[in-house]
């Protein structure tokens, strides 16, 4: 079976939603925006072995290709509308790429997307995805809305998604908790709707992808603020301190990453709202610069970064 044939069988009628005059099958997608949308578009590659382990089942790494994109979606208060999908695989067995495709409707039609374009190519396993949203400009979010006096908020337990990959890779027999985080790992949560509902609460926003103390920095670094975090306010869950213990679940959270929950800023009077959407404050924006823990420098925790250690 070529390509072609792939594309037909397996992803041509894969989500479907309003605007799109052309999807799956011509040389471009057509889509007719609405004339008072504003597009945001962001796209995400992943690479077996660097993020998600070769053996990882195909539904899972469609799902999470998915997500992860759409979690970019929410970070903006964007309502995700349509995705193009660039599948490159060494070989095409029928059995993966039915599961994948598997994985792919349920993602998509979780978030209702419409798969609207992309290639498949031969290669190396790897996924690259490309979320297409829209929202009123005026309502969009940035990570360069925090200001001092600010407190900081996240929308859920973090650190269970790192302590899911580790599960996946030590090898120990699976427990029920493991089993749960693992779940975390493969198919985080989408947090769009929480996002576009508390849009007019929130000044600064980013997603969860790097780590706790790596993406605040980056909202820092565009505010033009420091921002400190408590430890004993950081939401950690029962399964990932049972699995983990305290000390472990802390540096999952504060370091691990792939959670992809909001990060947000918004103003004190702001807080008793959105504790009530489900956010949970976790420290505040301080005159300064980069990120504090307890009141003290975070020193190395950059997040992940593919170049660091290339050659040149």
């Amino acid at each position: 079976m070529d390509e072609f044939a792939l594309i037909s069988r397996y992803f041509a009628s894969v989500g479907h939603h309003q605007g799109v005059e052309l999807g799956v099958g011509d040389d471009a997608a057509i889509i007719a925006p609405r004339p008072d949308e504003a597009w945001v578009v962001a796209t995400d590659t992943l690479v077996a072995g660097v993020h998600f382990p070769e053996l990882e089942p195909a539904d899972a790494i469609a799902y999470r290709a998915v997500a992860v994109n759409v979690s970019d979606m929410a970070a903006m208060a964007a309502q995700p509308r349509y995705c193009t999908l660039a599948l490159t695989m060494p070989t095409a067995d029928l059995e993966w790429i039915n599961a994948f495709a598997q994985g792919l409707r349920d993602a998509v039609t979780a978030s209702d997307l419409a798969l609207v374009g992309g290639d498949t190519t031969r290669g190396p396993l790897t996924v690259s995805l490309t979320v297409i949203g829209s929202g009123l400009s005026s309502a969009l979010l940035r990570r360069s809305g925090a200001a001092v006096g600010h407190e900081i908020l996240v929308s859920g337990c973090l650190g269970d998604a790192a302590a899911g990959l580790a599960a996946l890779l030590d090898g120990r027999s699976p427990s029920v908790e493991r089993e749960r985080l693992i779940q975390r790992f493969r198919r985080p949560p989408s947090r769009v709707a929480l996002a576009i509902d508390n849009a007019a609460f929130i000044g600064a926003a980013i997603d969860v992808s790097d780590g706790l103390l790596a993406d605040a920095a980056h909202i820092a670094a565009a505010s033009n603020v420091a921002i400190n975090i408590d430890t004993e306010r950081v939401p950690l869950s029962a399964d990932l301190i049972a699995s983990s213990g305290p000390d472990q679940a802390l540096s999952h959270a504060l370091t691990g990453g792939d959670d992809y929950e909001l990060l947000i800023s918004a103003p004190s009077r702001a807080v008793p709202q959105l504790q009530r959407a489900g956010f949970f404050a976790i420290g505040q924006c301080i005159a300064g610069t980069g990120v504090l823990v307890d009141g003290a420098p975070a020193t190395g925790h950059r997040g992940y970064r593919h170049f660091d250690n290339a050659a040149g």
